[in-house]
Formats: C-alpha cells, sequence, structure tokens
C-alpha cells in the first residue's frame, strides 16, 4: 500500500518511512549548482519546508536518502556543510520581544557549537559573528536556511507600528548574509510573501528572486504529468472509491486542484497538499483551505474598499505581483502570493498579467469565508443560508428568498453609508458567485447597474436592482431591454424580477415579481 507524505515536512522521515517522493531534485540541483543566494516564495501548504528539509539533507552529506533520485545521479562529491537552519513558522509574533526571544533562542544553540564573543550585542552581530566561526572551525562554507522568513511581517499586518518594529530587525539580521558573503556557500529563504522595495529586501541585493523564474516554476507543486507518471495507478483507485470513471476523476482533480501559474506560459500545477490528502482518503475535500484562511485577508479587502467582482478578472502589472508593500493601496499581491489569485493569462505588449481563482476549491472556500465578512450571517450559520438559498430558487419561492436576502442586509454597519453601493454588490456577488457552485448563474456589473440571472431546472430568473431608484422602473428596464426574449421558447417557468434598495433604510426597499 502506497503512502502519502501528508503534512511530512522532514525530507529524511520521508525517505527513511517509505513515503511517496516526486523527484524534484534535477531542479534543486540546478539550483544549487548555478547560484549562491536565493529567494522563493509560494503559498502555503505547497512544499516549502520539504524543499528547505531536502537541502539540509543535501548540505549534510546524506547520500543514502538520495538513492533512486536524479541528483544521486551527477553528484559525485557528498561533502558535509555546517548548516543554519532557521524555521520562524510555527511561532507567534504578537509583540517586538516575541520576534527577539525566538531569534535569540536559535542563536543561543549555535552559540554553544560555535561559541560568542563579548562585543556581540545585537541579534545582528551575534549572527554574523557566528557565520564566520562556523566556517572557520569547520573548514567550510556555511549553508544557511530560512523557513517562512515572512512569518513575523504577515502576523503583524494591520499593525504597522509592529510590522515596522519587525521589519527593522529582520533587515538587519538577514543583513548578515552580505556582510558574511566569504563564509557562505549557499543561503535560501522561502517565504509566502515578498516585502521588498523599502523593506527587508532593500540591502538585500545579491538575492536572487526566482519566485517568477520559469526554470524552478515547478520546484514546489505537482504537474499533471507527474500525476500521471507516479499517481497512475492511484487514479484508478481513486475511481474505484468515488464511483466516477477514470476521466471524470481525472478531470474533477484539475478542477479542484490544479491552476496555479507562477510565471507566464507556465504548466499548471495542482496543490501538493490537496491532491496527496485525496489519494490519502480516497475522495474529494477542500482539504488545503480547511487548514485555516488568515483574516487579514478578508480585512485587507475591506480595508482597500475592494470590489469583489473583480477578483475573477484582476489586471495587474509584474511590479505589484513583485511585492506587498503596497498593500495600503492594493490587497491583490498578497491575495495573489497566498495562493487566493494565480495567473490566468498575459499580455506581452503591455507586460500585465490577468488574474483569478485558481481552481474551485479556492474559490468556492474563498467565496464562503467572505460571506460573514460582509453580511449580516454568522459564520456557522453561512452554508445553512446558502442551502436555503438554493432550495427556495430551486422551489420557486420568491418572497422567502428575498426576505432572507434582506436579513443579510440587516443592520448594515453605519460607515458604509458613504459606499453603500460598493456594499450592496459585494454583498450580492458573493451570495450568488455561491448560488453559481449549485445553479446556473451569470451576473453582470456596469456602471452601478446590476444584473442577474439564475437558472434551475424549473426556473429562470431575470432580476434587476436599482438603487435609490424603484422596483417598478427596474421591472421597466427588463422590459425595454427584451432580457426575456432569449428564453421565449424555454418550457421554465421564467420570472422578471425588480428590486430597489434605500440608502435610508440601508436595506432592500422594495421587490417586484412578474411571471412570464
Amino acid at each position: 500500500m502506497k503512502k502519502y507524505p501528508v503534512g511530512i515536512q522532514s525530507f529524511e522521515s520521508l525517505r527513511k518511512g517509505g513515503y511517496l517522493y516526486i523527484d524534484k531534485t534535477e531542479l534543486i540541483y540546478r539550483l544549487i549548482s548555478t547560484g549562491k543566494y536565493y529567494f522563493f516564495s509560494r503559498p502555503r501548504r505547497f512544499g516549502k519546508s520539504l524543499l528547505i528539509s531536502t537541502l539540509e539533507a543535501y548540505y549534510s552529506g546524506r547520500k543514502e536518502l538520495f538513492q533512486g533520485l536524479f541528483i544521486n545521479e551527477v553528484e559525485n562529491d557528498w561533502n558535509s556543510y555546517p548548516i543554519l537552519h532557521f524555521d520562524l513558522n510555527a511561532q507567534k509574533y504578537d509583540s517586538p520581544e516575541s520576534l527577539n526571544d525566538i531569534l535569540n533562542d536559535i542563536l543561543v544553540k549555535w552559540e554553544k557549537l560555535y561559541g560568542t564573543e563579548p562585543s556581540e550585542v545585537s541579534l545582528s552581530l551575534r549572527f554574523q559573528g557566528i557565520i564566520q566561526r562556523a566556517a572557520e572551525k569547520t573548514g567550510k562554507s556555511v549553508v544557511i536556511l530560512v523557513d517562512e522568513y515572512d512569518k513575523p511581517m504577515l502576523q503583524a499586518i494591520g499593525n504597522n507600528d509592529l510590522q515596522n518594529t519587525y521589519r527593522d530587525t529582520l533587515k538587519a539580521f538577514y543583513g548578515a548574509l552580505k556582510s558574511k558573503d566569504q563564509y557562505i556557500q549557499f543561503a535560501l529563504l522561502t517565504g509566502v510573501t515578498k516585502f521588498s522595495k523599502v523593506s527587508i529586501f532593500s540591502d538585500l541585493n545579491n538575492l536572487m528572486d526566482i519566485s517568477f523564474d520559469k526554470r524552478y516554476a515547478e520546484l514546489c507543486g505537482i504537474t499533471e504529468n507527474e500525476i500521471h507518471t507516479w499517481l497512475e495507478e492511484d487514479l484508478h483507485e481513486l475511481s474505484v472509491n468515488t464511483n466516477m470513471s477514470y476521466d471524470q476523476v481525472c478531470k474533477c482533480l484539475k478542477e479542484r486542484y490544479d491552476g496555479y501559474h507562477f510565471t507566464e506560459d507556465s504548466n499548471g500545477l495542482y496543490n501538493p497538499f490537496s491532491l496527496l490528502n485525496t489519494f490519502a482518503r480516497m475522495k474529494f475535500g477542500n482539504y488545503w483551505f480547511e487548514t485555516g484562511t488568515p483574516s487579514y485577508l478578508a480585512q485587507l479587502l475591506k480595508q482597500n474598499k475592494y470590489n469583489l467582482t473583480r477578483l475573477s478578472n484582476e489586471v495587474v502589472t509584474s511590479d505589484l505581483l513583485n511585492g506587498v508593500d503596497t498593500l495600503i493601496n492594493s490587497p491583490i499581491p498578497v491575495l495573489y502570493q497566498s495562493g487566493y489569485l494565480t495567473i490566468k493569462s498575459y499580455n506581452s505588449r503591455f507586460n500585465v498579467y490577468t488574474l483569478g481563482f485558481p481552481n474551485k476549491e479556492v474559490e468556492e472556500g474563498f467565496i464562503s469565508y467572505l460571506l460573514p465578512y460582509y453580511a449580516h450571517v454568522q459564520p456557522a450559520e453561512s452554508a445553512f443560508q446558502i442551502m436555503n438559498f438554493i432550495e427556495e430558487v430551486e422551489k420557486g419561492e420568491i418572497d422567502a428568498f428575498f426576505l432572507r436576502l434582506k436579513s443579510f442586509f440587516a443592520d448594515t454597519p453605519y460607515e458604509m453609508i458613504r459606499d453603500l453601493e460598493l456594499h450592496y454588490q459585494n454583498v450580492l456577488f458573493i451570495l450568488f458567485k455561491l448560488l453559481g457552485f449549485y445553479t446556473e448563474v451569470e451576473y453582470h456589473t456596469s456602471e452601478g447597474r446590476i444584473d442577474l440571472l439564475i437558472k434551475t431546472s424549473k426556473f429562470i430568473y431575470l432580476m434587476e436592482f436599482k438603487l435609490e431608484g424603484t422596483a417598478e422602473e427596474a421591472l421597466a428596464q427588463i422590459n425595454e431591454k427584451h432580457y426575456v426574449t432569449p428564453f421565449q421558447v424555454d418550457r421554465r417557468k421564467v420570472f422578471k424580477i425588480g428590486v430597489n434598495f434605500s440608502n435610508k433604510t440601508r436595506n432592500i426597499q422594495k421587490w417586484i415579481v412578474e411571471e412570464v
């Protein structure tokens, strides 16, 4: 029986335990053979920690762990180097002292091995001293591996003072990579985001950022070709367990977990965490999304007054994607680098990227997650409410549908008054996106007008929404623009619905229903 490395981030444990390993060592060998300093960003649960662990095993000279892999066929010299491995991932950063304490704890352990000097009074001076003494005492250059370098910065989003404190600390600390260059063999920093410009990386201009490098696009993540190479038998087993055909299983895997693109014109990548969980449990699920979504993502969207309808078709420049120091102006970089949006297409003429959701797991999960942040509904009730909406449209219970929708706008926050139109649009977008996962929905917005088409097996709903107009005007627009014409020969029952929102009540003021 095949063993799937779900949650295993140690290369040694994976290899000794006989777990599946999709060989990435050809790319790793290219990495170590052609450069010295690297930065690599990918979303969480994409295999960055395993990559760091694999490099640690290689630089420790653990040849036995690489038997049967590409790197074992080409590497002749298996040398051991002193390794300084930082793991900043599994910590909580909520005060200036928390980062200092964690870095101090790491440095103390290394100082026991390599010594210290009284003059090294700061964290950065101590780190520099350790690098130099480790090289001098062992006679080998030092390897530096930093896992989730940005975790303190990410946890401080929304707290500018704390984030600036962390920025200053880490900027000085990582500066050791440049000041002690002659003692360093190799360095890799991984993370979710790149805090650039006047940030941590402003002095580290010797770091090569391979996050957008097509040569290393497949360093983390799993390609379709790799699935058929390493998991072909598993696909057939999944087919049996899910009562789906082989072709249906392949299609469902692709729709749910594929679609990540980190450079233009690259192969799509499957989320390894979701994919391996699917095979381990032999059923489909929202595995990556269920591991947690940072609340700051929803907060960033609201703070920036972001129009959620753009999530499926956001056009950006490469400069915006490359750093998240523009958070004050746009939440898009962190959404992209966190894996909630990905590259869908590239326009080389204007050097712009079109972003969208990578797959169904992310789209459905993220939209569902946003609902309580925008509508008057508790997180635990979201799924229940959506189920009721779906049942109501499927049964033709229009008044019940709108009464429920009206409750979503209850207690609209006073601070939303200036942006009521955007607030209405965002709530409706979330709701109708969620309905669209179970029914056929077309939703359009332009110049403040919101048009909606919902199709079920028995009914077709044509809706027009007005803000500070009248429901009668909305209904008249449906008639004047002949929205019904395409459905005149359809056997399903067709409803025309005009809806008006009131700024005064901050809610739906009236709806009128006409059956065709």
